[in-house]
């Protein structure tokens, strides 16, 4: 022991002697993997240590009792803290420490002085030490290279077996702890792991963990894992400055102490006639305390030697074989575990024959089934040729030149057994071996068949111990021999023993004799094995001629009874037909030597179906090994080969019927047919793959369609061994598969988005819509069109799934909406258009009325265009209000003023229209989904809009009868004056226009009258535009989503209405506003500007005093300035109502012109002089109003003009007949007529309607 309690520990690469540290403060030490030197000690069994792979060993006696539980551990945490403190050197008390009292509840102590710290280095301390030993405890049960002898104690496997239990427990407890509590900041698990159950805590990096705890970062289990297998191939070293720790390959216990002599010396120089190649090493600095390099040390010395040897080519050839042994070991371990899926379900070896041992095994059967066709003739070699050969490829021989001298071989059988020792990797010594021994087992046994003898037994018996080189290469050889017989005839009968049951006991200690022989003296040893070969070969022959299924004794060799020894040789036979340059290619002589392999069959049971099986499963499990898809081809083409029940013979049926084995499988055993040994691991291996396609075939496809035939193939293999026939159509298993699939990659790819929700500018359900449209669009193209083979609707599958998974996430955020924020109306329009999408996939596979179907029984709709449009209405609703404010404001502070030249009309309506407008692109800015109700309130919203605009405007305006003076007292003519009173209906109460009104009226220039014209021309003639945008907007974004609105909704009408006729009422409206302001533009103009001048002077007493073109020059005015301000496309409605005023204002003088209008027959030429005066000012040539439009107007004063053209006779006959119920002949009513007699200068005419109407008299004109 060191001082201060450390355990002394030597290095035997330098020969220093230092102190281990304590557990506690391993943790203080770096750690790293490298690749292991080239060099190492001789294997030696007085060595602890002896291993290629493995040259460090942990110090002797610094080892914690690794069957103590965690709650044991726990309550001795105390102690132990303590008294690792004490040992570590002078220092505080921790006991003293106010938070040392309670260690393991208080987690702010500090690392100077014990507490939590000390805590936590012990256990790391402890798991390294466990986990160390545990993960070399696991590669030496993988047969790794060590080789464990040690003088206290001779560890057998059972021992081994027994603590590498006990290790992995420690271990299991020990990391659940750490990764369950808090010692670990935060554990990111694997993906397709929810929680640390679904993680295998045997294949987590434990330097990886301890480092994570001990820097306080987050522990990635993914990496962890990686890291694990990274680093299989590599010793765990842990460097303590200038202390080197080594794993013991024994238990510590029994150790005891490090050994305190000094090593053996190194010699300075090892000369050598060969040049070895320095070796490839990690570039990480290796401390080396010796003054010579560690390199120049060959395999094949020992320490103990006081001199140098110099290297020979013998010395190069076992570098070679142990290289290539290293080699073969490390695929080997690496196959186990890319393999470890496909692995037979076949009952393990009791007495632990390994693969080489089938290989050699395979090869001797080989060799024996070829014998009669001349296989056992024995090639002529040189040995010292063959050594230089080897030296020469050791050095360097290029891989062209070896592929040629490999494809240069014998032709017929010699060359084909040639193709296949190299093909098996059996050496040339032992080929030899193998074709003597069998001759000289045939000599005597003409007539034999070789499949009647046991090539075991045979060998034992005719290959002795001379033909070796290595006692230890004869032994291994011996024992792989007696294995095979064991295993064969003992361990798994298919036929019963019966009376022979006690020869299997003889038969073990047959074997066991044989092998204690070879610790006995020569001369003992030979007669003792003689005597034991003897004695073997009669109860093994009396045990492999039982007679069963009808065999005649003797004419049958159960040599192999069960059929796992033999199917497992077979398939070592089957491995050799890969090219050995490139494992995914089959080798060019394939076909010879499978027919070469059918020599075989009659030794190992073989049959056509049984090789099928075999070679389909050897070439599957390439296929993991390579990922070559050309092998899987020829996978389906054996799958297709194996016959259904129904295309066997009774006999086959029988035969495969009885291969069964029971396999401890989950803690039990189970019975496993021929075919469930060799299938079900693929269908398993292929289930796992299919069962999450999107990850593992997202790169290579197309090898998914071969992966999916293999898995149906299988499945109707396998559904006939259960004798249920196919529990369900491949359509059913393509469902499971989609499912599983489609449920794994929607579950990585939701947390993979919420994990960037943090730096995302969207919502997670929106972007999760996404990702999921992406994910349906890849499997669509993808996968679909490939699994479409088995079940056409495969897409549909697929597609209404991710519509319920992704349904399951949107249901709660669907419930909590409750107005249009910001992540509604990111997450609505995306979560609808992979609704609308997911329905196109669907609606393309099964058709519109498949699709109807399909909504109805399977899928619930998200019902977003409902939720969204309750919401949208809802912000529609709150806009409309604030939009009507917005125009009152607007027309409140209007002055009527035009914007500019260009812009006649006034600011206020611009500023209807942009409210309108924003307020429909904030609508369709929305891209929620939404139904044509919405668009409908929001369209009628406009409308009221334009209605109130169009209100204000027009809110001015007084009727006509406030503009239009009062009509005088009807009267007829007299030469007295006075006014007596009239009776007449035609006679009303004068009306004035009240103060208010008045000034209101006062106001309304002529140029503000135009300019609100203008104004309501600008809002009808923008309706279009309007109208239009609208109309487009809602259509781009509906047509889409026609039939999928249909089909969700059950409603087979157009969807998208015609938004052409949303503003027809408003057109009304501004329309019927327009004609009244025209109107009463006119009025005003005639009525009220130019009253005095035409109401009242017009025709004053007489027609030729006050004609018409007094007043036509103030009319030309007005309309001159009317043109000026009024725009191009109202300017003749405008000045029509002028004319209409104008003509209206002609009629009131001259039929109710009162007391001072008196009219001749001979003024008509006058007054028709005027008309005409009248319509040609507004025709202007053709620049005014058109000459029909001012024809037709005028026509309604002509008849006037004609019957005060008429006699005074003419008119009173015409009223007479008139008043009787008769026709005007002149077209006219009584009412006119009375009039125009009324304002008649002639006596006659006063005298009648004074008579008849009672009319007044009017006084003579002044």
């Amino acid at each position: 022991m060191g001082p201060r309690g450390h355990a002394s520990t030597t290095d035997y690469s330098t020969g220093s002697t230092a102190s281990a540290p304590h557990p506690a403060h391993l943790l203080a030490s770096t750690h790293r993997h490298r690749p292991p030197p080239r060099w190492s000690v001789e294997r030696s069994e007085a060595r602890h240590c002896d291993s290629a792979s493995a040259r460090r060993c942990w110090p002797v006696g610094i080892g914690v009792d690794s069957q103590r539980d965690l709650p044991a551990l726990r309550a001795q945490v105390g102690k132990v803290t303590r008294r690792s403190h004490l040992a570590s050197g002078p220092g505080p008390d921790p006991r003293n420490h106010p938070e040392s009292r309670s260690p393991l509840g208080r987690r702010r102590s500090r690392c100077g002085t014990g507490g939590w710290c000390e805590i936590l280095r012990f256990l790391l301390a402890h798991a390294r030490l466990v986990l160390g030993r545990a993960v070399w405890f696991e590669l030496w049960a993988m047969r790794s290279q060590f080789t464990v002898v040690s003088p206290a104690h001779n560890m057998d496997e059972e021992n081994v077996v027994e603590l590498l239990q006990r290790y992995r427990r420690d271990r299991h407890v020990l990391l659940n702890y750490m990764l369950s509590g808090n010692l670990i900041k935060k554990v990111v698990m694997p993906p397709g792991a929810i929680s640390l159950d679904d993680v295998d805590i045997d294949q987590v990096s434990v330097d990886y963990v301890l480092n994570c705890a001990k820097k306080g970062e987050p522990l990635d289990l993914g990496d962890a894992i990686r890291l694990f297998h990274d680093s299989l191939d590599y010793p765990f070293v842990n460097n303590t400055g200038t202390v080197e720790e080594f794993f013991l390959l024994t238990k510590p216990e029994h150790s005891g102490p490090a050994p305190i002599r000094e090593p053996p010396p190194v010699p300075v120089t090892a000369p050598s006639p060969v040049v070895i190649p320095p070796p490839v090493v990690d570039p990480s600095p290796v401390a080396v305390h010796s003054p010579v390099s560690a390199t120049n040390l060959s395999k094949a010395q020992s320490f103990d030697s006081p001199t140098g040897k110099e290297l020979t080519i013998d010395d190069i050839e076992d570098f070679e074989d142990e290289d290539d042994e290293l080699d073969s070991r490390r695929a080997s371990r690496r196959l186990q575990s890319d393999a470890s899926d496909v692995s037979l379900r076949l009952p393990l070896f009791e007495t632990g024959i390994t693969d080489d041992d089938l290989r050699e095994t395979a090869y001797e059967i080989l060799v024996a089934a070829a014998g009669a066709s001349g296989g056992l003739i024995v090639p002529q070699k040189e040995k010292k040729k063959e050594k230089k050969n080897r030296l020469m490829r050791k050095l360097g021989r290029s891989k062209s030149e070896s592929t040629q001298s490999q494809t240069q071989r014998q032709p017929g059988l010699v060359g084909l057994l040639e193709t296949m020792r190299a093909q098996l990797e059996i050496t040339e010594a032992m080929d030899i071996r193998t074709r003597q021994g069998l001759l000289n087992a045939m000599v005597g046994k003409v007539g034999k068949r070789m499949d009647n003898i046991l090539i075991p037994l045979e060998l034992l018996c005719c290959i002795s111990r001379a033909e070796f080189s290595d006692m230890k290469a004869y032994l291994r050889w011996q024992k792989r021999q007696l294995n095979m017989l064991e295993e064969g005839l003992i361990n798994h009968p298919v036929v019963g023993f019966g009376e022979l049951g006690r020869k299997v006991n003889e038969l073990r200690n047959l074997f066991r004799k044989i092998e204690e022989s070879e610790s006995l003296p020569p001369s003992a040893a030979e007669v003792q094995r003689t005597e034991c070969l003897r004695s073997l070969r009669e109860v093994a022959t009396s045990l492999s001629e039982r007679p069963s299924r009808g065999d005649l004794t003797g004419e049958v060799c159960h040599w192999a009874d069960g059929y796992h020894l033999n199917v497992s040789l077979y398939e070592k036979m089957l491995g050799s037909v890969f090219d050995i340059l490139d494992e995914g290619k089959l080798t060019e002589e394939v076909e010879e030597i499978l027919e070469l392999l059918k020599s075989t069959w009659r030794i190992l049971g073989i049959t056509e179906t049984i090789h099928d099986t075999c070679y389909a499963w050897v070439l599957f499990r390439q296929f993991v090994f390579t990922g070559e898809q050309g092998i899987l081809k020829v996978v389906i083409e054996h799958l297709r080969k194996i016959p259904l029940k129904e295309q066997r013979g009774p006999q086959e049926r029988l035969h495969l019927k009885s291969l069964r084995s029971s396999v401890d499988a989950e803690d039990s055993y189970q019975d496993f047919t021929f075919f469930q040994s060799f299938l079900s691991p693929v269908q398993k291996w292929v289930d796992k793959k299919l069962n999450d396609y999107h990850l593992h075939f997202s790169e290579g496809p197309s090898m998914m369609s071969d992966i999916v035939t293999v898995a149906m193939l299988i499945r109707r293999i396998l559904g006939e061994e259960d004798n249920k026939g196919m529990e369900s159509p491949d359509r059913e298993q393509i469902d499971r598969y989609i499912t599983s699939s489609v449920k794994s990659a929607f579950v990585k790819m939701a947390h993979s988005v919420e994990v960037k929700a943090d730096t995302a500018h969207e919502h997670v359900l929106a972007s999760l819509a996404e990702e999921t449209k992406k994910l349906l669009k890849k499997d669509t193209t993808v996968f679909s069109s490939i699994l479409s083979k088995w079940h056409p609707q495969a897409a549909v599958v697929s597609a209404s799934l991710l519509h319920k998974l992704y349904g399951n996430k949107l249901k709660p955020f669907l419930e909590h909406a409750e107005h249009l924020t910001e992540d509604v109306v990111s997450v609505f329009p995306a979560a609808d258009a992979l609704e609308q999408y997911i329905m196109s996939v669907m609606a393309s596979v099964v058709g519109d009325d498949g699709l109807d179907s399909i909504c109805r029984q399977k899928l619930a709709p998200y019902q977003i265009e409902s939720k969204s449009g309750t919401l949208v209405l809802r912000w529609v609703n709150g806009q409309l209000e604030r939009i009507e404010t917005w125009v009152r404001r607007a027309a409140a502070q209007e002055a009527w003023d035009p914007i500019s030249p260009q812009q006649r009309h006034g600011g206020s309506i611009v500023e209807v229209y942009r409210i309108i407008e924003e307020t429909a692109d904030q609508f369709f800015a929305f891209n929620v989904p939404m139904r044509t109700g919405e668009l409908n309130s929001l369209c009628r919203g406009f409308a009221k809009a334009f209605q109130v605009y169009t209100q204000l405007v027009t809110e001015p305006i007084v009727d006509k009868e406030d503009l239009v003076p009062p009509v005088p007292v009807l009267t007829r003519y007299k030469k007295e004056h006075g006014i007596k009173a009239f009776v007449k209906k035609e006679i009303q109460e004068v009306r004035t226009v009240g103060e208010r009104k008045a000034s209101e009226v006062v106001q309304l220039t002529m140029p503000k009258l135009c300019v609100r014209l203008n104004s309501l021309y600008y809002g009808i003639s923008h309706l279009g535009k309007l109208e239009d945008s609208i109309s487009e907007r809602w259509a781009k974004r509906k047509t889409d989503s026609i039939n999928i609105r249909r089909s969700m909704s059950g409603n087979s009408k157009n969807a998208v209405s015609n938004q052409k006729n949303q503003f027809d009422g408003s057109r009304k409206e501004i329309n019927a506003a327009i004609d009244r302001l025209c109107e009463f533009t006119g009025i005003k103009v005639i009525f009220w500007d130019l009253q005095q001048p035409f109401i009242d002077n017009l025709y004053k007493n007489n027609v030729s005093q006050a004609r018409l073109d007094t007043i036509m020059e103030v009319l030309d005015l007005v309309l001159n300035q009317l043109c000026d301000v009024i725009v191009e496309q109202l300017r003749d409605r405008v000045v029509t109502g002028l004319l209409q005023a104008s003509l209206d204002g002609l009629l009131r003088v001259i039929l109710d012109g009162g007391p001072t209008r008196i009219f001749s027959p001979s003024d008509a030429t006058l007054l028709e002089e005027d008309l005409e005066t009248l319509k040609e000012f507004f025709i202007s040539g053709g620049d005014g109003l058109p000459r029909g439009t001012v024809e037709n107007l005028v026509s309604r004063v002509r008849p006037v003009i004609n019957l005060i053209r008429q006699e005074t006779r003419v008119l009173i006959d015409d009223l007479r007949e008139v008043t009787q119920g008769a026709k005007s002949k002149f077209g006219s009513d009584s009412k006119t007529l009375l009039r125009v007699l009324c304002h008649r200068n002639d006596s006659e005419a006063s005298h009648y309607v004074k008579k008849q109407f009672k009319i007044p008299s009017s006084a003579p004109a002044t």
